[in-house]
């Protein structure tokens, strides 16, 4: 099996002519469809590298970036024991499904010679006693710190740095930058005065690419290098996927564009406004967390691009197999018709389970013996991908003939193409996060930030109606 052979999309259980004609999509809808998906697809392809759809060129402009990453990479592995990454939404969520889905599933617990890395930690939230337990579990003088903000006026990611910085200034003293790498905009913001000023190593974030499209960058790449994992196969993956689907305007063979297109008919025809992504292997799971975030900070707008009214966008939930058959299935597969099911399947894994013969005298064990967790996970998958078929519930399934990076960077391709093709399907800006804007302005105004913007926000915040006893309990 080669290590970069395609991924594949199964639709058959999307289609009516499949499915049943009153749950699935009728095929001739996609057909009506086509000529606005072709010409979504050439939207794209026209702004492609500019506006903030600088992610698409990611797989093809980096190779001078490249070797300065996989330079410091071994710089870290050579001096540090801990990596820690500051940041939060895609500067998190990308780093950590990369790591998961690639490295050892217990990488941070294997002895050093066998993680052949420094142990990796990413803290995405501000919970004080998340960032006192890290502290309990690092040295100092063995870690060094990736802190990524493009803007450097992210709140959660600053005040990391503020508190990280005073420690290894009390702590390592002169030398103490060595421990810190900075991953900005090459220009703008408060991050990249810092890297000048106290000059420290760093890395551009491209102004074109946002943060959850970041992770083929150095916001995700740097990471993954200093966990040694091959970031250029990655990129080469990326770059495939890239290839089905730049040249590519018909719905029925671009596989990014008829996932969009099917997607953009339940959002739209059919009320299904809830996708299921659940993967059927461990090292998938973050994949889920990434592609939530994708998701619904791209497509969940209250306007069009024209400034028209809407309130679009697909609920994304993460879930995994076969673990959440014993949680959220029976919901799947007898609640309400508003869900689509994503199957994240592996074709072979990376190692091999043999389930021994035993208790005999139990018939509905005993036939496991002779089996393996491989076929057991697979016949699980298939028995649920049943269950919703003769339920009549919608359900796809993107198979991995292998996890590895080549494939990885196919996925996560893959799904940054099928966001920007439902953008322009929606007709919405993909690429902005205004309802995040509007929580950033409320959160600094209770704290009290003496800027007029959000001096505003609290006298309007101030304008609330007092809470009513009767719904205190």
């Amino acid at each position: 099996m080669s290590d970069c052979e395609r991924i594949r999309l199964d639709v058959n259980h999307m289609m009516a002519d499949y499915l049943g004609a009153q749950y699935g999509v009728d095929p001739a809808a996609i057909d009506a469809l086509a000529p606005y998906a072709r010409a979504a697809h050439e939207n794209v392809q026209r702004c492609r590298g500019t506006g903030m759809l600088g992610w698409m060129d990611l797989p093809h402009n980096q190779d001078g970036v490249l070797e300065k990453l996989e330079a410091v990479a071994a710089r870290v592995r050579a001096q540090f024991d801990a990596f820690v990454v500051l940041g939060i939404g895609g500067s998190a969520l990308g780093p950590i499904a990369v790591h998961q889905a690639l490295s050892h599933l217990r990488y941070n617990e294997l002895p050093a010679e066998k993680r052949g890395g420094p142990r990796l930690y990413v803290e995405d939230n501000i919970d004080p006693e998340r960032m006192a337990s890290l502290l309990d579990v690092i040295d100092l003088k063995k870690t060094c710190f990736n802190v990524i903000t493009k803007s450097g006026a992210t709140a959660e990611t600053m005040s990391q740095y503020l508190i990280i910085t005073e420690l290894l200034k009390r702590e390592v003293g002169d030398g103490w930058q060595k421990h810190v790498i900075a991953t900005t905009d090459q220009a703008r913001g408060n991050l990249i005065k810092l890297v000048q000023s106290e000059g420290l190593e760093s890395f551009v974030i491209p102004a074109s690419v946002g943060g959850r499209f970041s992770e083929l960058c150095p916001v995700g790449l740097l990471a993954a290098a200093v966990c040694g994992i091959d970031i250029r196969m990655m990129l080469k993956g990326a770059a495939m996927m890239d290839e089905v689907c730049r040249n590519n305007g018909d719905v029925w063979t671009n596989p990014a564009l008829l996932e969009a297109a099917l997607q953009y008919t339940c959002m739209q025809d059919m009320d299904v406004n809830i996708q299921v992504m659940l993967p059927y292997a461990d090292s998938l799971r973050a994949v889920a967390d990434w592609f939530c975030q994708l998701w619904a900070e791209s497509l969940g707008k209250n306007v069009t691009r024209r400034g028209m009214a809407v309130n679009v966008g697909q609920t994304p939930v993460k879930a995994l197999g076969v673990t959440d058959q014993h949680s959220q299935l029976q919901l799947y597969t007898e609640g309400p018709y508003d869900k689509v099911i994503t199957f994240l399947k592996v074709e072979k894994f990376r190692a091999e389970t043999a389930i021994p013969h035993g208790c005999e005298e139990f018939p509905d064990v005993a036939f496991l013996g002779g089996k393996t967790h491989n076929q057991l996970i697979e016949a699980e998958r298939q028995g649920t991908e049943y269950a919703l078929y003769r339920a009549g519930r919608m359900n796809q399934t993107i198979t991995l003939p292998q996890v590895n990076a080549c494939t990885i960077g196919q996925l996560l391709y893959f799904f940054e193409m099928v966001t920007a093709y439902a953008g322009e399907l929606l007709d919405i800006d993909a690429f902005n996060q205004p309802g995040v804007e509007e929580s950033k302005l409320a959160s600094f105004a209770v704290l009290g930030h003496e800027a007029e913007k959000f001096a505003r926000k609290r006298e309007e915040m101030a304008g609330r109606p007092a809470p009513r006893e009767k719904y205190l309990l």
